[in-house]
Parts: C-alpha cells; structure tokens; sequence
C-alpha cells in the first residue's frame, strides 16, 4: 500500500504523480476495442486525416482513465473505499500517438463522513502531454473519493 489515508491530505496540495506514460498506437487501439467504440477519428488514418487534427487522436475516456491511474500510487492505493464520482471532465486539447502524459491532483476539498471513520476527499486532476512544445492540457475533472482514516482502517492499531 503507497496511498495516504484521509489524514495525510491537506486541501490546496498539490501532488505531483512520478509516473509518466506515453501512449503508443496499441493503447488507444486495444482501448477502442475493448470499450466497442469504432469512432474513425481514433482507429482510421485516412478519415482523421481530413478532420481539423490532421492525425488520429487518442479516445479520450482512456486519457482520462490513464490520468486517475498514474494518481493511485500516491493517493488512494489501498486506502480507498470507493471512487464516488468523476465531475466537470473536460479535454482541452487533443491526446496524439506518442505523447507523454504527466499528471497532477490538487487537493480541492475534504470533510469527514457523519460517523467520523472515513472521509470524502476531491481532486481536481489535471494530465498534461509533456513532449509536446507548449506542454498542453489535454485531461482536467474533479475526481472524489471515499478515503479510509487511519485509526479505523482494517489492521490498524
């Protein structure tokens, strides 16, 4: 377990994920077939091609799921209860074959639950493609969780 606990987040933190990752064409492809969606605009070169990308670009639900895990390690990895809702999900600009993601969660709310043996703690992430010039946002969303406290989790003295 590398995930922190409902106690080790301060709102307005910042964490910056080490994991990066870079997309390959097998990812967006293998995403695509497993989710059943055939849109042109990530599987077929000649129909992206004449779009305003000029290239296929990377179905954005895998973004997405790439950026909430490259978050796990540092925040929620195995101290979740449950992920209670993705809001304001937003693609800003487009993910291409061959770029690296970088990620980072700020720490934007955090409460107790009524009982006081968890809590609910938003992020707002946000993933970046770092090997591009101008280092675009590609992925933003507020994601909020239910988090273990410490002296209630299984285990735990």
């Amino acid at each position: 377990m590398t995930g922190r606990y409902y106690e080790g987040f301060e709102e307005g933190e910042t964490i910056e994920h080490a994991t990066r990752r870079t997309v390959s064409e097998s990812d967006n492809q293998k995403f695509c077939d497993m989710t059943m969606n055939q849109q042109p605009l990530h599987l077929d070169a000649d129909f992206a091609d004449d779009t305003q990308f000029g290239e296929r670009i990377v179905n954005g639900l895998y973004t997405m799921s790439l950026a909430v895990g490259i978050t796990i390690p540092e925040t929620t990895d195995g101290t979740i209860v449950a992920n209670l809702s993705y809001d304001e999900v937003e693609h800003p600009a487009p993910v291409f074959h061959g770029d690296t993601i970088r990620v980072q969660s700020t720490v934007t709310d955090k409460r107790e639950t009524s009982d006081g043996e968890r809590g609910v703690v938003t992020f707002h992430v946000e993933a970046f493609a770092v090997n591009r010039e101008d280092e675009p946002l590609v992925c933003e969303f507020d994601r909020t969780v239910l988090s273990l406290k410490r002296d209630h989790a299984d285990g735990e003295d």
